[in-house]
């Protein structure tokens, strides 16, 4: 039965009339009786009602949530009914008047309150509800969306975009018990933010709000939290008259009266930035302040419009510009870069400068009247107004317009080139001027890329209600106080409260004692300057206090900001002590700190001040006592404190006891004229002033407050914006400072990774880090530094991140930058550091490089001209045999020896030396005699397609016309031709093109040679005389032909060959130069080709070397441009172009230009084949070199059919290894079956493990003790030799790796060794834990031994390389703590795209041996590079493969983004391919051959095991966190 009724309720009663039931007479009696026996039926109150009733046995508790009007309420059921109960659903109708539902919620802190607070805070909010009701609370937020909100700030002005609340998002509170929910919110950014509760009862959509506005809170930055002291420092005073000792004689003066009469300028000499730089350590250090504040630098009027002897600082002529008469002359310093010395010094002593700007108004002439007069405000007359405060006109100033949003973004850019410059916040004068609208955009603006800038408002020239909106809504951090305004004790109680409240509301009221707007203190008196000071020291809030240069020194001349009037400097009578002692207070007492409460509790009469403050977490209590006047005594008197704490009569200021009396409820002590108190309880607090003598250090509280503010960045990456109620948040602070990496390796929720990226200082200034997606950068250095992240280019640069470093706990310091946004491409970015040494301070900036989102990867579709510009650009293509074209994309230049459109292998059975015989093809379109070069200037772009290189030309053909050209160059499978297709395409409508009717002329020259690729041609050796009579011209063709063995046929399918010999001699290879080759060669050109194209139609020219076919049909598909190809397809094209037939069997060219087959370098890309599917032809190199096993060894090299170099120990491994894979991914042995040589694969796999445990023929052999594998010198990949670089003579770390699993495969393979076998690679393993670990952490790459000479015996080498990534791969060393300490180790090997072969770090190499620059001569300058620090790109993908081998599945998202910063170099250099090396310095050139084999293969291999499921992990998958 359904149960609908109505009741009329009359909430003044309390009383139900029910006028409506059908729910049955039960029910409408037990109700009745219930209300009739006068029992409580309501809970709540008139405007929050809840019902209690039973129904059928079981208690319900329903509440009613009203609308507005309380014309319809809807009930929400608690209890369901039972099983045995009629079903449906109550649902009651009410009607009543002068409720509020949102009573029956509260909120803490409530609704309409406003905060401040700080970087590193926590806020907890709580909901409770009147009664226990089921649902859900929430907090609807903007906090953890600062960037957001600021962007929509800044589009409503840049794009007029209204701001939409898309920063807005719903937080879930939890439950704390029944009716009360909490949630503790991380305070992470600084800015504006607002949120507000609510409640959703279960079942509802329509949520609960209690009552008022949204709470507000404004964070500050964590450097901000407490003693905020500032010096208030005039640059001009500064100079030699500071002291007040120089005097002008009679005739100076004179001499001055006299020019000012004739209307000359005389500005004398006054204070610089270095004068001011001297007396830092006795403001920041002996003083104790943390900010200096200097009034305006910018130039000012000096003739015109120029006011006093100076000119008014405020009079800025540019906003941006330094005025010169404060710097030295000095050809060395600029005045700006002078400024940025007094900015360093500042920063070297751990405080902050702000910079006095006046942006309402300008000098008389700024650069902005001729740039943008419009900005100016003129009267109806035309007539610039000036503006002006307290019935004074300024009429040196000009009114700007601020109606005028043009100049909202300038200003901006004014306030953002500041802090660049270092500037740490800004004293804006006469804010109050500048509308709302204007300073929220233009602090959004700059809080977009500095975040902890702060803003302090000069407001005194307007209201109260003016300043506190600017504060809240705009976002100021501090305003001036208008205390010292203020003079006697109604004053003063009056105002001080507001302060206070504006304090913990909107922003830090800061107490000047002095300013240049008013009349020096010790003008009065010191009596009155000193207890002044001292009032608005102690009675600030976070430490809110500053003061003008000189109060220290009882200056009385009033500062004239048109003059430089004398300080009183080193003046004997001085409060420098005093404002010493005070400003200790304001550092280092808990009363004076953030969670201090203030109040006023003077008692009785007289002019004098006392107030308390309290400390809240401690209840730490200060009296702060103060005689406002300055000639007479006075008895002061306080109230009490209550609770019974010992009463305070220890004067912190004087260090005396003090003759306080003690009453009931009021304590009182006379006080001489003038005098301050600051009384505790607590002797223990005199030892705060026992403080170093330089007090230029953060204090504890402040560093706490940094510390906890880096915590919540660390968390909000990880657990976003929520509850934070279960983090201590102290204990947090000190893990951070302990180790950065263990605490956010601990805050990972989803592995174990700590997801970071390290920079050392100063060794990764030559090193470009790489940092993937979802990673921080820890900067770590041995001195105090300052660090920004910049993004873009010079004038469009702007700062994604700056922070100041915090010091870590066991030495150094270290700034953590939080992850960034993933950019949409690898984003090269730049890391700005200051760095903070004894010997001074350096700038100096570091490349970084952003990886994208790997899943984004393509290689480029097209190569513009532009892009061609930055970088050179190589296209390669083979013919299968060993023969290759290399071409400089830039069409027609030679770089290198190497580049070639033909360079044959003329040996049909097997690759040998390669011949250069056509270089080059210059062109060039004629019309109408109008000729045109086909080069890169014309070019459009260029792009690579199914093998062959095409290039797209827009070729000018005079009065405005042009024609679209493409040439396309592909070389010919098998064969020794290359074929060069030029197509004029059709002309597209409305483009100025030559109509497709209008034959143009192509004329084509072909530059020929005859020498083997690693010479150079000298015409003058017999070339000049030999070459032209060697050559054959014909109707369409000619026939090159230096020797019986070897000719060059080259023809043209449309057109005809004109003889014309031309010689180029000293052509320059710029390339061959950096090498320490020479760079010098000269090419051959018998003649030219012509042809006549229109629009539409092709002409292939064709070289064939020997008796390659030269047919021309067809051999260009004529075809659009193909959909661009997935990464693998063109990586998996690019791979076929080492693949190489040798006889009917496959071998593999190691890399072009200069190497042919290899064996070490052809197994490796067979285990690359057969990563990525590519069975087949890995099968066939493998019974290749099967063939040629001889005694355990393979060929090193092989140079034609020439075997016989076999000084390696790797080969015969890796050929194990790519064996052991193969089965792996059948799932089969049936392959070891395949004869090879006269041998079944197996025999001979087993024969190699024989011979490695008995020794090789080459020295090769297992030490019987450790069962690892000797290696005699120069046998591992790192080969170098004549000079021998790298011996590596021992037991190096990558060969045991490849024993170990070659060892495992064995054990396999023989049934009836397996036990031996699996034997022999337990004691690998074993040998390896016990000899190779270092105290490091990482691994030994090689014990260094002598021949015979066990392991045990050998000496460790401790030289970091990456060689023993190797042993984590393989599957040698599967220990998870020795992985991480290896990948960490190795991650400082690690640039774009490849891994240093040695460590820069001075102790992880051997003296002097890291080389950085792979370029110079071969054996002193390029073979001590080439594996001591030169970047490998072959072994960079064991990097990757290492990494999610040691975390596992987890892992694989952060492997494949650092896999994916390869790609830059597969779209740089030779198009498609990886490169053998790269400098191991920035900018990281690359350098050997071009296009590498194994570091393709390698990169296919394991980006396509990346992609995979993972099933290989550490130590069977277990990717979690460790014990």
């Amino acid at each position: 039965m359904k149960k609908t009724f109505f009741i009329a309720f009359d909430f003044t009663v309390f009383s139900f009339f029910v006028n409506e039931i059908d729910v049955g007479s039960v029910f409408f009696s037990h109700i009745r009786g219930n209300f009739r026996k006068g029992k409580r039926l309501l809970s709540g109150s008139p405007r929050g009602v809840c019902l209690n009733f039973s129904f059928y046995g079981i208690r319900h508790f329903t509440y009613f949530r009203f609308e507005e009007n309380l014309r319809f309420v809807s009930a929400v059921p608690v209890v369901a009914y039972r099983p045995s109960a009629p079903a449906g659903t109550v649902r009651i109708f009410l009607k009543g008047r002068g409720m509020n539902p949102s009573d029956a919620i509260r909120q803490d802190p409530p609704p309409g309150a406003r905060l401040v607070r700080f970087r590193g805070d926590t806020l907890r909010f709580t909901l409770a509800l009147a009664a226990a009701v089921p649902g859900t609370a929430w907090i609807r937020t903007n906090i953890g969306h600062a960037a957001v909100a600021r962007r929509a700030i800044i589009a409503a002005v840049d794009k007029n975009t209204p701001p939409l609340g898309t920063d807005w998002f719903d937080i879930p509170l939890r439950p704390v018990d029944s009716r009360r929910f909490a949630v503790a919110l991380p305070l992470a950014e600084t800015g504006h933010f607002e949120a507000k509760g609510y409640f959703l009862p279960a079942g509802e959509k329509a949520p609960l709000w209690p009552a008022g506005a949204n709470t507000s809170i404004n964070v500050g930055p964590a450097g901000a939290a407490s003693a905020n002291i500032i010096y208030n420092a005039f640059v001009r005073q500064f100079g030699p008259n500071r002291d007040g000792r120089q005097t002008q004689n009679d005739t100076e003066t004179a001499c001055i009266r006299m020019l000012d009469q004739k209307g000359c300028t005389v500005i004398p000499r006054s204070g610089t930035f270095r004068d001011l730089i001297a007396q830092l350590d006795f403001i920041l250090g002996r003083l104790g302040c943390r900010f200096v504040h200097l009034l305006p630098v910018s130039p000012t009027p000096t003739t015109y419009g120029r006011m006093g002897r100076f000119g008014s600082p405020y009079a800025a002529l540019h906003f941006t510009g330094i005025d010169p008469a404060l710097a030295v002359f000095d050809f060395k310093a600029t005045p700006l870069e002078q400024f940025i010395e007094l900015v360093d010094a500042v920063h070297a002593r751990r405080a902050g400068l702000i910079l006095d700007i006046a942006v309402n108004s300008t000098g008389w002439a700024a650069s902005l009247h001729e740039t943008h007069p419009r900005w100016l405000v003129r009267d109806v007359a035309g007539e610039i107004r000036s503006p002006g405060a307290w019935g004074v006109v300024w009429r040196d100033l000009a009114s700007l317009d601020y109606t005028c949003r043009d100049l909202w973004r300038y200003i901006a850019s004014v306030f953002l080139t500041w802090c660049r410059r270092g500037v740490d916040g800004f004293r804006c004068d006469a804010g109050y001027m500048i509308p709302l609208p204007a300073w929220t955009y233009i602090i959004a603006r700059v809080r977009e890329e500095f975040p902890d800038a702060v803003f302090l408002l000069e407001g005194l020239g307007g209201s109260i209600a003016v300043t506190r909106d600017l504060l809240n809504r705009a976002n100021f951090n501090w305003a001036y106080s208008e205390l010292f305004q203020n003079d006697d004790r109604e004053q003063i109680s009056r105002y001080l409260p507001e302060t206070f409240d504006i304090s913990e509301q909107d922003g830090l009221a800061v107490h000047y004692a002095e300013t240049h707007d008013n009349n020096r203190l010790a003008a009065r008196s010191q009596t009155y300057a000193a207890m002044r000071t001292a009032l608005c020291a102690l009675c600030s809030c976070r430490g809110g206090f500053g003061f003008a240069n000189g109060v220290e020194w009882f200056a009385d001349a009033k500062i004239d900001v048109h003059e430089a009037r004398p300080l009183n400097w080193g003046s004997p009578v001085n409060q420098v002590d005093a404002i010493r002692r005070l400003n200790i207070l304001l550092r280092f007492h808990p009363a004076f700190a953030g969670e201090a409460h203030v109040r006023l509790v003077t008692r009785g009469e007289g002019n004098f001040l006392a107030l308390a403050r309290v400390c809240r977490p401690s209840g730490k209590t200060l009296i702060v006592v103060v005689n406002l006047d300055d000639l007479h005594p006075v008895r002061a008197a306080w109230e009490r404190q209550a609770g019974g704490h010992p009463e305070p009569d220890i004067d912190l200021l004087s260090g005396k006891e003090m003759p306080v009396d003690f009453m009931a409820s009021v304590s009182s002590c006379p006080l001489s004229p003038g005098q301050v108190l600051c009384l505790t309880a607590d002797k223990k607090d005199l030892a705060i002033f026992d403080q170093p003598a330089d007090l230029s250090f953060d204090p504890d509280c402040l560093l706490t407050q940094k510390k906890r503010a880096k915590v919540l960045d660390v968390l909000n990456h990880w657990r976003g914006i929520g509850d934070v109620s279960d983090i201590d948040m102290t204990r947090a602070a000190d893990r951070l400072v302990q180790d950065p990496v263990a605490f956010c390796r601990s805050c990972n929720p989803e592995s174990d990774e700590h997801r970071i990226v390290f920079w050392r200082w100063p060794q990764d200034l030559r090193r470009q880090v790489t940092v993937p997606a979802g990673h921080f950068l820890l900067v770590r250095a041995a001195d105090p530094l300052r660090g920004a992240l910049l993004d873009g280019e010079e004038e469009n640069e702007r700062v994604t991140a700056c922070e100041e470093s915090l010091p870590a706990q066991n030495k150094g310091h270290f700034i953590l930058f939080a992850p960034s946004a993933v950019p949409s491409a690898p984003a090269r970015r730049t890391l700005r550091l200051s760095v903070y040494g004894k010997e001074g301070v350096r700038h100096e900036a570091a490349p970084l490089l952003f990886l994208g989102d790997p899943k984004r990867r393509a290689l480029p579709a097209r190569y513009r001209r532009r892009d061609l510009l930055l970088t050179g650009h190589l296209f390669l293509t083979a013919n299968g045999r060993g023969g290759m074209c290399r071409a400089d994309v830039r069409w027609g230049v030679l770089n290198s020896r190497y580049d070639a459109l033909l360079a044959a292998n003329l040996n049909p059975d097997c690759p040998d030396d390669r011949r250069v015989m056509f270089t080059r093809c210059r062109a060039w379109i004629v019309y109408q005699a109008y000729s045109q070069e086909v080069c890169l200037d014309s070019l459009d772009f260029f792009r690579r397609e199914d093998g062959a290189g095409i290039w797209n030309f827009r070729i000018p053909t005079g009065q405005g016309g042009s024609i679209d050209l493409r040439i396309t160059v592909r070389m010919i499978a098998g064969e020794n031709a290359v074929r060069l297709a030029f197509e004029r395409l059709g002309a597209s409508p409305g483009r100025g093109m030559l109509d497709d009717a209008e034959p143009v002329q192509l004329i084509l020259r072909p530059d020929i040679e005859d020498r083997s690729f690693h010479d150079t041609t000298k015409a003058y050796s017999g070339p000049e005389a030999a070459w032209p009579a060697a050559t054959h011209p014909g109707q369409a063709s000619f026939v090159f032909a230096p020797a019986p063995e070897r000719k060059l046929t080259v023809r043209i399918s449309e057109g005809r060959f004109v003889r014309e010999p031309q010689w180029q001699y000293m052509v320059h290879r710029s390339a061959d130069a950096e090498r320490g080759q020479d760079p010098a060669s000269d090419l051959w050109s018998p003649g030219y080709f012509t042809s006549f194209l229109s629009g539409g139609e092709t002409v292939f020219l064709s070289a064939c070397a020997n008796d390659a076919s030269t047919e021309t049909a067809a051999s260009v598909p004529r075809t659009g441009e193909k959909l661009r190809p997935t990464l693998e397809e063109s990586l998996s094209d690019s791979l076929c172009a080492f693949l190489v037939k040798r006889g009917s069997l496959l071998s593999v060219i190691a890399g072009y230009p200069w190497f042919l087959d290899w064996g070490r370098d052809s197994l490796i890309f067979a285990r690359g084949l057969i990563g990525i599917g590519l069975h087949r032809e890995a099968k066939a190199i493998l019974r290749l070199f099967g063939g040629l096993e001889d005694r355990g060894t393979l060929p090193n090299m092989i140079s034609g059919k020439r075997t016989e170099n076999r000084t390696t120990v790797d080969a015969s491994l890796w050929f194990l290894a790519a064996l052991a894979d193969l089965t792996a991914s059948e799932k089969s042995n049936a392959f070891l079956d395949t004869i090879s040589g006269g041998r079944s694969l197996r025999d001979i796999a087993l024969s190699v493990g024989r011979f490695y445990i008995a020794g090789t023929p080459g020295g090769v052999r297992m030490d019987p003790a450790s069962n690892l594998i000797y290696s005699p010198a120069c046998f591992t990949w790192m080969d170098t030799n004549h000079p021998a670089c790298t011996p590596r003579q021992g037991y190096c770390i990558e060969i045991q790796a490849l024993w170990h699993k070659a060892l495992v495969f064995l054990s396999g393979l023989d049934p009836e060794g397996r036990a031996g076998w699996a034997g022999l690679a337990s004691g690998v393993a074993q040998s390896l834990a016990k000899l190779f670990a270092l105290e490091t952490g990482y691994l030994a790459d090689c014990l260094t031994a002598a021949p015979g000479e066990p392991a045990a015996c050998a000496r460790p080498d401790a030289a970091l390389r990456p060689n023993q990534l190797l042993a984590l791969t393989l599957d040698a060393v599967t220990d998870r703590p020795t992985g991480k300490a290896v990948l960490d180790a190795c991650q400082l090997l690690l640039v774009p795209g490849a891994i240093r072969s040695l460590t820069d770090e001075p102790d992880g190499a051997p003296s002097g041996a890291y080389r950085g620059r792979y370029i110079g001569d071969e054996d002193t300058s390029r073979k001590p590079a080439y594996h001591n620090g030169t970047a490998w790109t072959w072994l960079f993908p064991a990097y990757c493969e290492a990494y999610a081998k040691v975390y596992g599945e987890k892992g694989k998202a952060a492997a494949r983004s650092w896999l994916a910063g390869s790609l830059e170099l597969l779209r740089d250099g030779c198009v498609g391919h990886i490169p053998e090396i790269l400098d191991g310095d920035y900018p990281h050139t690359q350098r050997g051959c071009d296009a590498q084999a194994w570091g393709l293969s390698e990169w296919l291999r394991v980006w396509t095991l990346l992609k995979a499921d993972g099933s290989r992990n550490f130590r069977a998958g277990a990717a979690g966190k460790e014990d």
